[in-house]
């Protein structure tokens, strides 16, 4: 399989999902279009895991400096909300 994007390979598993969805498939056809989905399904997953470990969030310490935060530290430190 060639590298897909992210937009891509979301927009083939939307495209499988509603070629299911419409109950016109054979039996075969749909288990081959469920693996697909599932492949498109992991490369979606795999993509937005390596996204988010590059993501680092600038967080506004108190005396007005900004710090650099791995994207998922402000969520353990209660800076979400």
């Amino acid at each position: 399989m060639t590298k897909l994007s992210f937009e891509k390979a979301l927009e083939r598993l939307e495209t499988i999902v509603q070629e299911m969805e419409t109950g016109e498939l054979s039996l075969e056809n749909a288990l081959k279009k469920f693996e697909e989905g599932m492949k498109m399904s992991q490369l979606c997953t795999q993509k937005l895991n390596e996204i988010e470990k590059k993501i680092a969030l600038l967080m506004e310490q108190s005396d007005g400096s900004l710090a650099e935060t791995p994207f998922g530290e402000a969520d353990q430190d209660g800076m979400d909300e």
